[in-house]
């Protein structure tokens, strides 16, 4: 699966499927890149979804194209981003929750403070920190951007892939949107 039939999927769909992609990030300072292992997929009318009642400033992002970068703040000191999904005009989208870091892991675990390459990227935040996503990445696309997807030599089977509820929120929290690679030791928290 190319990268323009990934993104005429469904954001749900989309969400499953990006697992195993890898995200690559190419900066000035360097090159970061990491395979996708958790995903959680907010859709419109999802009482979780930022896009639940109307578009806004903040939320515009989640109406673009599919493939549209959307990043935010959290709790007044985190950063997290998402990537659009379904069509344009639809707010929809799949935060991306762990990577496993292949690229770039010396840059990141400075960015981060740590050694443990475990803790580089096993969250939302913490992977926009290891990569270092910024507010000014917003409406960026990962079609045209230096933050982009790469497919998998090999595609994962529903054998290797975990559904279940959404972490930390609570509304909607009941719903199967979030999706993680069995066996991942990167994944946020099982």
């Amino acid at each position: 699966m190319n990268l323009d039939n990934l993104l005429t999927l469904d954001t749900l769909q989309l969400a499953k499927a990006m697992l195993g992609w890898r995200l690559r990030l190419d900066s000035e300072e360097g090159s970061y890149e990491g395979i996708i292992v958790e995903t959680e997929a907010y859709l419109q009318g999802d009482p979780a979804c930022h896009a639940y009642r109307t578009k806004t400033k903040r939320n515009a992002a989640m109406f673009g194209k599919p493939g549209t970068i959307y990043v935010y703040q959290i709790y007044g000191m985190h950063y997290c981003f998402n990537i659009s999904g379904n069509e344009e005009d639809i707010g929809e989208a799949v935060l991306i929750r762990a990577l496993e870091p292949t690229l770039g892991i010396e840059l990141m675990k400075m960015r981060r403070n740590t050694a443990s390459l475990k803790n580089l990227c096993s969250g939302p935040a913490k992977l926009v920190q290891a990569f270092g996503i910024h507010m000014d990445m917003n409406f960026w696309n990962v079609r045209t951007d230096t933050l982009s997807l790469i497919p998998p030599q090999n595609l994962l089977v529903d054998n290797d892939i975990i559904t279940t509820t959404r972490i930390g929120i609570t509304q909607g929290a009941d719903l199967p949107y979030r999706f993680y690679i069995k066996g991942n030791s990167f994944i946020s928290k099982k």
